[in-house]
């Protein structure tokens, strides 16, 4: 099997080395030479391209092919995706996957969520997925949407914040966190990447939100520290950038009922104080 993944980083590490290690030929297609190395090490071919400015005609012919790469800054469309997907028009890949996100659905007030409510995509950002999405589906039949919320992991926990002490959003003022451990959210897209998927679309979620300020509470009992102070959402605006305030402005409950319903995956860390203890104990030490 030839196995392509683009956007190579690290949730695309992990799937080449379940690639590998299942036997295919893979490529990682990366845009450094240190992401290139990370690639290699895994026993995986790597291309370092610019997807919005190289030529892209010499990408492989796949069987399988995982889309992580982000789309552009700005605008409503991925442009970034259509080039790659028009390199690979003769390419007919028996699995696509790709992985878009939860912001997606917009607000929901705070809701359950599942894959049968309609999109509502309010910032740009999200936008620019709908769009993604909807090109990834007409481009393999098989295709298969992951939307994932919040990924965290080694060398993906907000510590320096809670060490410094920075203020978060009072979750009297804020929203719903949802989060998928990154080893899960590749085990999850290697299992889509390999089988029929009764669905299109999963939410790609651990199932089990909390109020933001649980998860930073958690992780600073954890690192031994104190809580983060709360401000609220007044103070929140004159001190956040417009990015960070666009995701708390947005509040819903993920559900993965459709995920274990239609498969056998089992996950390594539902509960995320499980996989902020594996992370921190895979974390570099600070200097």
């Amino acid at each position: 099997m030839q196995t392509l993944i683009i956007g190579c980083g690290d949730t695309g590490v992990r799937v080449a080395a379940r690639a590998v290690a299942a036997g295919d030929t893979v490529t990682g297609v990366v845009r450094s030479d240190a992401s290139a190395a990370r690639v290699r090490a895994v026993g995986a071919h790597a291309r370092v391209l610019d997807l919005d400015n190289d030529p892209l005609d010499d990408l492989p012919q796949v069987d399988r092919l995982f889309y992580f790469a982000p789309p552009p800054r700005e605008g409503t469309a991925d442009t970034r995706m259509a080039g790659v997907l028009d390199a690979l028009a003769d390419s007919m890949p028996q699995r696509a996957v790709y992985i878009s996100t939860s912001g997606v659905y917009g607000d929901c007030g705070g809701a359950w969520v599942d894959e049968n409510r309609r999109v509502n995509a309010e910032s740009e950002r999200a936008k620019r997925r709908v769009d993604a999405e909807t090109r990834m589906l007409a481009y393999c039949g098989h295709a298969c949407i992951l939307r994932a919320p919040g990924i965290y992991g080694p060398n993906r926990l907000p510590i320096q914040r809670v060490l410094d002490g920075t203020p978060i959003l009072d979750d009297a003022d804020g929203g719903w966190s949802n989060r998928i451990h990154i080893d899960d959210l590749a085990g999850i897209a290697w299992l889509a990447g390999t089988r029929a998927m009764p669905h299109s679309v999963y939410n790609a979620c651990d199932g089990n939100p909390t109020g933001l300020g649980v998860y930073y509470d958690t992780l600073a009992h954890m690192l031994g520290a104190a809580p983060p102070p709360r401000i609220s959402w007044t103070q929140a605006q004159a001190r956040f950038s417009a990015m960070r305030l666009s995701f708390l402005r947005e509040s819903r409950r993920l559900t993965n009922q459709r995920l274990l319903a239609d498969t056998d995956y089992v996950f390594s860390f539902a509960d995320f104080r499980d996989g902020l203890a594996a992370s921190l104990r895979a974390e570099p030490p600070l200097d």
